[in-house]
């Protein structure tokens, strides 16, 4: 069915039949047993009823926000009340044989499976947006075993990171429940979160250095609904919350492309539209910074090219980004796990005549360029605007100190974060494609032809449009004797020079950079010229050029490694190294095919000195120089701050 997705009640079907079609596969799986239901696809090591329990407080998300936004008698909304009481009840019941497991907590050594905490977290922000309509279908003693399950788990002691505000969740519902909340302690859960504020909406997921979606898809969304839950939003605490919540909102369009494509960064991006709900939380406290017709234009341009790249088409939902790919998937997502997509349809529990839903659409033209620096992230979005991808530069997230996904090599840096760039249209390398270290790494070889990786970041800095950050280059979880880079990025309508100061014995005499890993369903189109690579999958292009330092470029191919298509690509660029310390800059783009590469930097002017770089974009203005050996103050080459004018 053709939808007019600029019109407000045209966009709202088109959410509504979409969670309808993507809720299909739950109810008929587990027609006969919902609390057990058991979906096609990969089980984790926790064992199928973890995942029959996932499954189920996932998908509820869901379904309590189709349920929510639903008029009395709406006959899928009914249905879908019978299906989950009857999934929650059982689940619940310690009796039943398709009941969930209780979780136990994060202590090492763990002895149990700790998931039901999270969906302990899911099931209480599920029950609070289905309301009385769901809740009042339980009976009393229903209720009471409800509460009684997820006080259990608002008892367990949890990681440090967003996994606090799972028990502190559970808490929350049974306090707007009335249930017996003595000896829980979710407000200290809650306050050590906030704790972890950096500004301008971000948190950090715990340790420093963890940035990622889950300020969209855990921190925000279950902050907002702990303080609605225990009626502590109108409190300084709640108030500073839809504070730091709106400020967040404002970001978020800069993740998202012309086409609808969202940002491929960060671990979980299974979870997909998730990333919208803090759109809809803003919108629902009233605090939204965007026009509602805009928020619900992003959003459902978000929705519809998932559901155009296929997510769902055959009414479930798969481990993957658009089609099924398991090799970039964490250890601990199973079949269910995709459904926490659901929390991004919160959208609908707010009523058809709801400005986001019933505004007139706005007036849009082209999209200009932009970059946007989110500084205390240590964070850059830019684009060259109407059509363009958007590219991340990333100078401050690693995500080392709670590895999550496991390559085969005792480092523990991850493809989500350690890259200098991601962008809307492009993917990591993964598995042995990540192993080889050559998408958006700079690296030095040791002895045996092994690349070094980048770790864990030793400092960082970010101004405007500079971002910079250093690290120890390793292998093998071992340190190059003696050995660092500083990196230093300048971004401008989505072009990125990148210049390195590396500091390295001369035995660490080859070096070598790569771009984006480009992808397609068919072998890319290459072309190499003195220091320049580039790859063109038909409708993107790659390109990397060298401007100082480098002798020469290059194409790394593979085959099976990458999210967004079957082969993939990346342009490299190396050099041999005959100092101890030396400096290499490079241009890095990536365009629609039509673009001129020439055309896009043609303004640029970029001007080496030793260790100063100075970057000038004369047309606009635009004039930064740094120093690269103080541009980052780190503990390892302490330098001076503000060595970086704008």
């Amino acid at each position: 069915m053709e939808h007019d997705l600029a019109d407000g009640a045209s966009a709202r079907r088109y959410w509504m039949q979409t969670a309808d079609r993507w809720l299909r596969a739950v109810r008929e799986h587990g027609a006969d047993d919902p609390a057990g239901v058991v979906l096609p696809g990969r089980v984790t090591g926790d064992g199928i009823r973890r995942e029959s329990m996932e499954t189920i407080g996932r998908s509820f998300l869901l379904a309590s926000s189709r349920i929510a936004g639903s008029p009395a008698g709406d006959a899928e909304a009914d249905a879908l009340i019978e299906f989950y009481a009857q999934a929650v009840v059982d689940g619940t019941d310690p009796e039943h044989p398709s009941r969930w497991p209780r979780g136990v907590t994060c202590r090492p050594p763990l002895t149990g499976i700790t998931n039901s905490i999270v969906e302990a977290a899911n099931l209480s922000f599920g029950l609070y947006i289905a309301g009385d309509r769901f809740w009042s279908r339980l009976g009393t003693r229903e209720q009471d075993q409800v509460l009684a399950w997820l006080r259990h788990h608002a008892l367990c002691g949890v990681w440090q990171n967003n996994w606090q505000l799972f028990p502190a969740m559970a808490e929350a519902f049974i306090r707007h429940r009335g249930g017996d909340a003595s000896g829980l302690h979710g407000e200290r859960n809650v306050a050590r979160v906030e704790g972890w504020y950096l500004g301008d909406g971000w948190y950090t997921d715990g340790p420093s250095h963890a940035i990622d979606y889950y300020n969209a898809w855990a921190i925000h969304p279950y902050l907002w609904a702990w303080y609605r839950m225990t009626d502590r939003v109108r409190t300084a605490d709640g108030q500073r919350h839809l504070e730091r919540l709106a400020a967040f909102v404002e970001t978020l369009p800069a993740f998202v492309a012309d086409d609808g494509s969202l940002m491929h960064f960060g671990r979980s991006l299974t979870y997909r539209t998730a990333a919208l709900t803090p759109l809809w939380c803003a919108e629902i406290s009233g605090v939204g910074p965007l026009a509602p017709a805009r928020t619900r234009r992003i959003a459902t341009s978000v929705l519809d090219r998932f559901v155009r790249g296929g997510v769902g088409d055959d009414g479930q939902l798969h481990l993957g980004w658009y089609d099924e790919y398991l090799p970039a998937m964490q250890d601990y997502s199973g079949f269910g796990s995709p459904y926490l997509a659901g929390i991004g349809f919160l959208g609908l529990s707010l009523g058809e005549e709801h400005p986001v839903w019933s505004s007139p659409a706005e007036a849009q033209g082209p999209r200009a360029a932009f970059t946007r620096a989110i500084e205390p992230a240590g964070i850059t979005l830019s684009s060259a605007g109407e059509g363009s991808p958007v590219v991340l530069v990333n100078h401050g997230s690693d995500h080392t100190d709670l590895p999550v996904q496991h390559h085969g090599i005792r480092d523990t840096d991850d493809p989500h974060y350690a890259s200098f760039a991601y962008s809307t249209h492009t993917a990591p390398e993964v598995g042995d494609g990540w192993i080889e270290a050559v998408d958006g790494h700079v690296s030095l070889f040791d002895e045996e032809g092994r690349a070094s990786r980048r770790v864990m970041l030793r400092g960082t800095a970010a101004d405007g449009p500079m971002s910079a950050s250093v690290h120890c280059p390793q292998i093998d979880r071992k340190l190059l004797p003696g050995a660092w880079i500083v990196t230093a990025s300048v971004v401008h309508r989505g072009t990125e020079v990148r210049a390195h100061l590396v500091t390295a014995p001369v035995t660490h005499d080859r070096i070598r950079e790569g771009a984006f890993a480009l992808a397609g369903a068919s072998a890319l189109s290459t072309a190499v010229e003195g220091p320049q690579a580039s790859v063109s999958n038909g409708e993107h292009r790659v390109v990397l050029t060298g401007l100082h330092g480098w002798d020469a470029g290059g194409v790394v191919a593979h085959r099976g490694t990458n999210a967004m298509g079957e082969h993939s690509a990346i342009p490299t660029l190396t050099a041999s190294r005959e100092a101890e310390q030396t400096v290499h800059v490079a241009v890095h783009q990536l365009l629609r095919a039509d673009e001129d590469p020439v055309a896009a930097i043609e303004a640029l002017r970029v001007y080496v000195d030793g260790t100063t770089l100075r970057v000038e974009w004369p047309d606009d203005q635009l004039d930064v120089e740094l120093d690269l050996c103080t541009v980052v103050e780190w503990d390892g080459q302490p330098g001076k701050p503000g060595g970086v004018r704008v």
